[in-house]
C-alpha cells in the first residue's frame, strides 16, 4: 500500500503545481488582449439599378416568343425531292456509317462493277443506280476502291423545306485491319 500511497502523493503535488501556472497564463492572456479589437470595414453602400420597363409593340417583337427562336420556314419542295412512292431497297434500312464496302466484282472491264457491302454480318450486292443509306442515297459510280453516291436530304440549315443533294463515298476496307483504306 505504501507504493500506491506514494504514487497518489506525487500525482497530487503535480496537479497542485499546475494550478498556479494556470492563473499566470490567464493573467497574461487578459493583459495581452486588452488592446486587441477586430476592425471590420463597413459594407459598401448598395446603389439601386434603374428600372427599365419593356414596352413591346405587339407579339411580333416579343423577344421570348417561339417565332423568334425558330427560323422562318419557307414552303417549297425543291427539285431534288426523292420519290416516296418507289419500293425501298434492303440497304436503305441502315445508316451509311454502318455500311462497309468489303469488295468489288468487276464485269465487262469495269463497266458493270458490283459492290459487296457488309452490314450486320450479312453481305449484299449493289450496282450503279441502287439505293443505300437512310438519306435516299443512289449509287452513281463504283471503282475498285470506293462507291460514290448522291444523297437527298432536307436543307440542313432548317430554314427551308427544300431538298438538297450531297455527295458521299463508301471506302473499301483494308483486309488486314478492318479499317477504311485510301483517303
Amino acid at each position: 500500500m505504501r507504493l500506491s500511497g506514494l504514487f497518489a502523493l506525487v500525482l497530487m503535488s503535480m496537479l497542485a503545481g499546475c494550478g498556479g501556472e494556470n492563473e499566470d497564463i490567464k493573467r497574461w492572456m487578459d493583459e495581452s488582449s486588452r488592446d486587441l479589437r477586430g476592425k471590420v470595414p463597413p459594407l459598401p453602400e448598395l446603389k439601386p439599378f434603374p428600372v427599365v420597363s419593356y414596352e413591346g409593340a405587339g407579339e411580333s417583337s416579343d423577344p421570348f416568343s417561339a417565332t423568334r427562336i425558330e427560323p422562318e420556314k419557307k414552303e417549297g419542295g425543291g427539285g431534288r425531292k426523292p420519290d416516296f412512292d418507289r419500293p425501298r431497297e434492303q440497304l436503305e434500312n441502315f445508316p451509311l456509317e454502318s455500311l462497309q464496302l468489303i469488295g468489288v466484282i468487276s464485269k465487262n472491264k469495269g463497266k458493270d462493277n458490283r459492290a459487296l457491302i457488309k452490314v450486320d454480318n450479312v453481305v449484299y450486292q449493289a450496282g450503279k443506280g441502287n439505293y443505300l443509306g437512310q438519306n435516299y442515297g443512289r449509287i452513281t459510280g463504283i471503282t475498285d476502291t470506293e462507291v460514290t453516291l448522291k444523297e437527298n436530304l432536307r436543307d440542313p440549315s432548317g430554314q427551308t423545306a427544300d431538298w438538297v443533294e450531297r455527295q458521299a463515298t463508301l471506302q473499301l476496307l483494308d483486309g488486314a485491319s478492318g479499317k477504311e483504306g485510301g483517303k
